[in-house]
């Protein structure tokens, strides 16, 4: 992967010229806080030499609102080595410092580049001079603000990076963090370093709670000043630029949380596509998906497909127990796992389980989103995997849905489909279950893909898994019979699609009668619209997000070809083209729409929704009829105590 050309190359000297104000901000700041309130244990527990008088409070009218906050002092090298018994610092504690330094040190690099960049620079020479013209006043304290929020995050952003190896276990909930400042970067640094000491003094015991510590607190600052930064003018010259620290290999990208390129060691059994009996669309769009995620162009940040169209971002496999859901996740994790490792490219695969539901309030939401930052990292190629989900992700108004339930629901939809969700096209995300139905409605309609994973169905499917599965141990004969011929993936793929040239469930087909006899057949837009308004009319689930769903999966179809192994296999015939080069060798492949690919998609989808909600109503009525029971029983039961 080539370096991209619009990286600014931040070196040592713009850098270490910074450490000096960085120790003087370690060794000692004093900071009156403004909307945090000094905790508890930091209030009786100061740094050395500091007093602990009770805050004055005015009685003088119009002054009792005003903040009478003493300025504290933080020490936090004083701080970081007083963790623990040892008089002498350990090494934990000297990188912890080493690290805050070089984090402090690259965010006022950062915040100078800024400042020369937007005219900042010239501005606060005027201000010192007294010069600042009355019609710049505004613009003036604007940059301020927007040298500050990007300061802020830079210095959280390298804070986590840099310290990442030393992360341990364990873990720290800290808190919300409150003493976010951006009137200037002075301001700033010594606020988010005021509280971060008043975090280590309650939290920070040892080694491994120290780190534990920061790297929460660093990741708690990145979160708040973003967010700051979305109400924010004059950023477009940090959003804009791409800052490489090669030393570190470090690329500072805007807002975008930083992390190491680094892929996860996959332990699980993988299968060949051989291996996978049935399945046939399942398995040959799994098949196509982990090829698409290798035309992802690292410097561009971008793949072509996500660009053209055709790309999978999100999936939903569904079928019943002992169909092939875990096989098919086995094989397409093998596949990009493969394919990763021909071209050198880092491969994370993640998968969100049951062990992520916490009972602490909030800290299953923020365990889904840590699942998402990982696999959508722009730096892997990401394969994200969330098993059972109707067990993970609650349903919206069922009561035996937990809180933590609910909270990795309300993430899982504003990441696969809310107002900041960016499509880059290196990473895609499975859902599976058993029973979608039980899956909340508007997150299932986040899956731009369904994969019905039925299994074996025919004669030939049943013969090809007993053969596989009896293993080389043994002496039958196989009889007349060729083994594995009926999983040819082309073949089988035809005869799957023109099975939904009609619907297969019987209310979705019973609205298909009912519209082609009365318009014809569906062979022009306006007709195909008037066969989506029926299934509407039929299922008022069945909205605008379907269609956006349907025809997503019609540009599939029209990139319905497989890219060579051979491009797989040899990374400089494809993969370590250009980014425009890339995407022209995919144009050429790609085929037009055809009004039966369109009739098949929705009737793919369709039956999948009707299949879902005929199975939800069945759940819902018979859980009705239960509590109707218990009902009479409780009744009874209890005029039979009255009585007696």
């Amino acid at each position: 992967m080539s370096q991209s050309a619009d990286f600014m190359e931040m070196t040592e000297e713009d850098i270490r010229k910074h450490y000096d104000a960085a120790v003087a901000m370690l060794e000692g700041v004093d900071h009156t806080p403004r909307i945090a309130k000094a905790k508890e244990a930091a209030q009786t527990e100061k740094s050395a030499g500091l007093g602990t008088r009770r805050r004055f409070r005015s009685t003088t009218p119009g002054l009792v609102t005003r903040s009478t906050a003493r300025p504290e002092g933080v020490r936090l090298i004083e701080r970081v080595e007083g963790v623990g018994d040892d008089a002498l610092p350990s090494a934990v504690q000297a990188s912890v410092l080493h690290g805050m330094r070089r984090a402090l040190a690259i965010a006022l690099a950062t915040g100078e580049a800024f400042s020369e960049a937007t005219g900042l620079a010239e501005l606060k020479k005027d201000n010192l001079a007294g010069r600042v013209a009355e019609a710049r006043r505004a613009e003036f304290g604007e940059l301020l603000a927007a040298e500050a929020v990007t300061t802020l995050f830079t210095f959280a952003n390298a804070t986590s990076y840099l310290l990442a190896s030393q992360a341990s276990e364990t873990t720290i909930e800290i808190g919300a963090v409150e003493e976010i400042l951006t009137d200037n970067v002075q301001l700033a640094l010594h606020g988010t370093l005021w509280e971060l000491d008043q975090d280590l003094t309650l939290f920070a015991k040892d080694d491994a709670t120290l780190v534990a510590t920061v790297l929460a607190y660093a990741e708690q600052v990145m979160e708040k000043a973003a967010l700051r930064a979305q109400n924010t003018p004059r950023l477009e010259a940090f959003n804009g630029a791409s800052y490489r620290v090669e030393a570190d290999d470090l690329t500072i990208n805007g807002f975008t949380p930083a992390s190491a390129a680094k892929g996860s060691k996959l332990t699980m059994s993988f299968k060949k596509p051989n291996e996978v009996v049935g399945n046939h669309i399942a398995k040959y769009q799994s098949m196509k998906l982990a090829k698409m995620l290798m035309a992802y162009d690292f410097d561009r940040k971008l793949n072509p497909f996500a660009e053209l169209g055709g790309f999978i971002f999100t999936f939903m496999g569904d079928g019943a127990p002992g169909t092939g859901k875990t096989t098919l996740i086995q094989m397409m994790a093998g596949l990009m796992s493969g394919y990763c490792e021909t071209a050198g490219y880092p491969f994370r695969y993640q998968n969100l389980s049951t062990d992520n539901i916490d009972s602490y309030q909030g800290k299953s939401g923020q365990n889904a989103k840590a699942f998402i930052n990982n696999v959508i990292d722009p730096n892997v190629i990401g394969f994200g995997t969330i098993d059972d989900i109707d067990q993970l992700a609650g349903k919206r108004g069922d009561r035996q849905s937990s809180a933590g339930q609910l909270e990795i629901t309300a993430v899982l939809m504003e990441s696969f489909a809310g107002a900041n969700t960016v499509v880059r096209g290196n990473c895609t995300f499975g859902m599976f279950s058993n029973y979608p139905e039980n899956v909340d409605d508007a997150l299932r309609q986040r899956a731009g893909a369904r994969f019905l994973v039925d299994g074996p169905q025919t004669r030939d499917d049943y013969i090809d898994i007993l053969n596989l599965l009896m293993g080389k141990n043994h002496d039958i004969p196989l009889g007349d019979f060729e083994p594995f011929a009926a999983q040819e993936i082309k073949k089988a793929v035809a005869a799957s699609f023109d099975g939904h040239a009609k619907p297969h469930e019987d209310g979705l087909l019973r609205v298909y009668e009912r519209v082609s006899k009365d318009i014809g057949a569906l062979d022009t837009i306006a007709k195909l619209g008037t066969y989506l308004k029926g299934i509407q009319e039929a299922d008022p689930r069945f909205t605008g997000r379907a269609i956006k769903n349907i025809t997503d999966a019609v540009k599939v179809r029209a990139m319905d070809f497989e890219l060579p192994d051979e491009w797989m296999e040899e990374p400089d015939l494809f993969l370590f083209k250009s980014y425009d080069e890339k995407k022209g060798m995919i144009e050429e492949l790609r085929q037009p729409i055809t009004v039966d690919m369109v009739i098949q998609e929705i009737n793919r989808y369709a039956d999948s929704e009707f299949r879902y909600a005929d199975k939800s109503d069945e759940v819902a009525i018979a859980n009705m009829v239960r509590e109707f029971g218990l009902s009479e029983e409780a009744k009874r039961r209890y005029l039979e105590s009255k009585s007696g």
